[in-house]
């Protein structure tokens, strides 16, 4: 049996989001390999194996994953959203790079996945509508001197932003620390949107300003999107519209 290996985004929880292509590919595989949790959301059937391991040790995954598809099986790893968004896409890749020469000749695939800061842009509305970048809050793989440079830079060139794992309870000060840094280069009221578990029953949406944020409004299962100066809501009953015109001022 000739082996091969994909890379897929199961999307941000809605099993209707989860792309035609990822699930054709999950209805082949021999092997599914991933972060505890995301492996839960794949139904078990016969011939298929589950392999899920914990969140930090993600280079032991790719390696596993790719010794098992150069041995001819058929292998997915799995990452919530996207998997190119702070996710295994990278970490696979590093694998190969530092591996044998022969995991390069095996069949790998990259499939893509909704985002959780798209699908929360599209609850919301469009506050991604204009230029913006996404930043990951974790300092798990860098330093927070890099997060806190980052995160000003893009707010100096008038970003809208998307902020990935903003709070944790081994990280309980950092998204503190990032309002700070906001907030001595932004103006108070400058639009935040905290969106927990997007597209699952748990969802909930905040639409807030700067001044009004507090640490507590995130979790690791918030991604927060704040606006540019040009962003705007629109008012109405239940949640507002807010989005970001497609033009920038000259």
């Amino acid at each position: 049996m000739t082996g091969w290996l994909v890379v897929a985004g199961l999307g941000p929880g809605d099993e209707a989001l989860v792309t035609p292509q990822v699930s054709a590919a999950l209805a082949e595989a021999t092997d599914i390999v991933g972060y505890i949790p995301y492996v839960r959301r794949i139904a078990p059937r016969p011939g298929l194996t589950l392999h899920a391991t914990d969140n930090r040790v993600e280079l032991d995954r790719a390696r596993h994953a790719l010794e098992m598809a150069q041995a001819g099986r058929r292998v997915v790893v799995v990452s919530s959203g996207d998997p190119g968004v702070f996710a295994m896409a990278s970490a696979l890749f590093e694998a190969v790079e530092a591996g044998p020469l022969s995991w390069r000749c095996i069949d790998i695939r990259v499939l893509p996945g909704v985002t959780a800061m798209l699908a929360a842009a599209a609850r919301i509305g469009a506050p991604l509508g204009h230029d913006f970048c996404a930043i990951n809050l974790s300092d798990n793989l860098k330093p927070w001197d890099v997060i806190a440079r980052r995160l000003t830079l893009a707010v100096q060139a008038d970003f809208a932003i998307a902020l990935y794992n903003p709070r944790s309870a081994s990280r309980p000060d950092g998204f503190g620390h990032a309002l700070d840094l906001l907030r001595g280069v932004c103006e108070p009221g400058r639009i935040l949107i905290f969106a927990r578990a997007v597209t699952t029953p748990e969802e909930s949406l905040r639409v807030v300003t700067l001044a009004e944020a507090t640490p507590e409004m995130a979790d690791m299962r918030t991604v927060v999107l704040i606006g540019s100066s040009a962003t705007r809501i629109i008012p109405r009953d239940g949640t507002p519209i807010v989005y970001t015109p497609r033009s920038a001022a000259s």
